[in-house]
């Protein structure tokens, strides 16, 4: 019996489905189901709670009860041979899928506060660069597309490799506030877009202020995210 069928059997032993396992162990669903199926291994680190949770030793994991069918010639595992064969990563070592929740809100918060940045360096670029330096139009609005584009990209990826979490009652409140604020903020950001633009007719500028409606709302984001970390931490 490998370790994936393993797993499988001594999950089914205790009446746990995936989704038990993944709580308790603050992983995903696919975690536990590539475990089972040997699409990877459990970290290092997974393997006490792991042991915990079946009520088994590490050593019966590993695979000492195949030994003692044979034990007058095997040795008995040792943690530093199964640290060489046991806990490799797989293909997607830097995969969402191994991350907790908290580490998920991390890296969420790192990239949002990052793509901001990048959006408010491309606003700033475009707004120096043709009026004061008299640079190239076509070049300035080149520039600052790329700039946005790299950051959209960066988020969009980030957000698209994001796996699904069971939301608690607190997390869905908390996305609904959010979502209520950037509505309040696209409104009031549309209002003073055609206010601004009916007294300047400077059309071919205000356009900017649905970018910073955008930096807003991913802003309104990045102290959620943030409030969420020190709640995490405590």
């Amino acid at each position: 019996m490998n370790l994936g069928e393993k797993l499988f059997e001594l999950r089914k032993s205790k009446n746990l489905t995936q989704d038990d396992v993944a709580e308790r162990l603050e992983v995903t669903r696919q975690t536990i189901s590539k475990w089972e199926t040997n699409q990877s291994t459990p970290d290092f680190d997974k393997i006490v709670p792991l042991c915990n949770l079946y009520e088994i030793t590490p050593n019966e994991l590993l695979g000492q009860d195949e030994q003692k069918e044979n034990s007058e010639n095997k040795e008995e595992i040792s943690w530093e041979e199964a640290k060489k064969h046991l806990f490799t990563r797989g293909k997607d070592e830097e995969s969402y899928q191994d991350m907790t929740k908290t580490q998920i809100k991390q890296k969420s918060a790192q990239i949002v506060s990052t793509s901001v940045f990048i959006y408010i360096a491309a606003v700033a670029f475009l707004m120096i660069a043709i009026p004061v330096q008299h640079a190239n139009p076509i070049i300035a609005s080149a520039v600052f597309l790329l700039l946005a584009g790299w950051s959209t990209t960066r988020l969009i990826r980030h957000y698209m490799s994001i796996p699904k979490f069971e939301k608690t009652v607190e997390e869905k409140k908390e996305k609904n506030l959010i979502k209520q604020i950037n509505e309040v903020i696209t409104l009031m950001c549309v209002v003073i877009y055609f206010i601004v633009s009916f007294i300047t007719f400077a059309w071919h500028v205000t356009w900017i202020i649905f970018i910073i409606s955008g930096l807003l709302c991913q802003a309104v984001k990045l102290i959620f995210m943030l409030k969420g970390e020190e709640k995490d931490e405590e």
